[in-house]
């Protein structure tokens, strides 16, 4: 590869750290986040389990790049709302896929709706993750200002 094609790499570093407790209550502490979580070996239904706490994380990176390209587009909306469903197989226990419904309000055409669709998919960081570990698909629906009004 000659050195105008190179690609020059950067690295982040997050970090997270938690603790369970006998009987399954746990903490997760992460960037000023601290949460409990259900870290029992059944399900609690009073907290979030690891797959709630992923399907959280890819509504967040979702969220994010609609903030994040609308500034680099630019692309204006709005407000925007996703929902996150991942479904898990056994065995072994894996999350075989996620899908995402993302609803953005904005007065966008169509294909700049898409290209913000597509731009989301290819450079989220949750997303180009999860789309390698599992089945990731997701629609996007562009709801006019005028019809979100109260």
């Amino acid at each position: 590869m000659d050195r105008a094609t190179q690609v020059v790499t950067t690295t982040q570093t997050y970090e997270a750290s938690g603790v369970v407790r006998a009987g399954g209550e746990g903490r997760l502490e992460s960037h000023g986040l601290a949460t409990p979580f259900d870290g029992s070996q059944g399900r609690l239904d009073a907290l979030p389990g690891p797959a709630d706490i992923l399907a959280a994380a890819l509504c967040a990176c979702i969220l994010k790049s609609v903030e994040r390209f609308s500034q680099l587009l630019p692309f204006a909306y709005e407000s925007a709302t996703v929902k996150v469903a991942a479904e898990r197989e056994e065995p072994p226990p894996h999350i075989a896929r996620m899908r995402y419904e993302l609803e953005i309000v904005t007065d966008e055409p169509a294909g700049r709706v898409e290209l913000l669709h597509r731009n989301i998919q290819k450079f989220g960081t949750i997303t180009n993750t999860l789309s390698k570990a599992c089945a990731l698909t997701g629609t996007i629906r562009a709801v006019p200002k005028v019809a979100a009004a109260p």
